[in-house]
C-alpha cells in the first residue's frame, strides 16, 4: 500500500510541474478569412479528418470537427491563433496551414497518445 501511495504522490507532483500556463492575453476580433472555411488533412494512421469553420463573429465560430466516423459540433472561442473541439486543438501556424493535435485513447487498454497532423485550408 505505501508503494501505491508513493506513486500516487510521485504523479501528482509531476502533473502539477507539467501543467501548462494559461494565456494572460485577452480575446480580440480574429479575421474570418484566416479561419473560415474547410480545413482536412490525414493522420499518421492513414485516417482523413476535415474541420469546418464557420460563423466567425469576433473570436467566436462554429466548428465541427470529422474523422472515422466520429463528429463533433462545438461553439469555440479563438485565442492566441488556436481553439480547441473536444480532445482536438486547432494552432493556425500559417495562413492556409494550420496544425492539428488529437487526443487518441486505446479502447483495448485505456492509454492515450496525442496524433499530430498538418490541416490545409480548402
Amino acid at each position: 500500500m505505501a508503494d501505491m501511495m508513493s506513486i500516487l504522490s510521485s504523479a501528482y507532483k509531476t502533473a502539477g510541474q507539467s501543467a501548462a500556463i494559461p494565456s494572460q492575453t485577452k480575446y480580440v476580433a480574429v479575421d474570418p478569412t484566416l479561419y473560415q472555411g474547410t480545413w482536412s488533412g490525414t493522420y499518421a494512421n492513414k485516417k482523413a479528418f476535415t474541420i469546418s469553420v464557420s460563423d466567425i463573429s469576433g473570436f467566436r465560430a462554429q466548428v465541427r470537427y470529422q474523422s472515422a466516423g466520429t463528429v463533433k459540433n462545438q461553439s469555440v472561442l479563438i485565442k492566441d491563433g488556436s481553439f480547441r473541439i473536444g480532445d482536438t486543438k486547432f494552432l493556425l501556424t500559417k495562413r492556409g496551414t494550420a496544425t492539428i493535435k488529437n487526443v487518441v485513447t486505446d479502447p483495448a487498454n485505456g492509454s492515450t497518445f496525442l496524433d499530430t497532423a498538418v490541416a490545409k485550408q480548402g
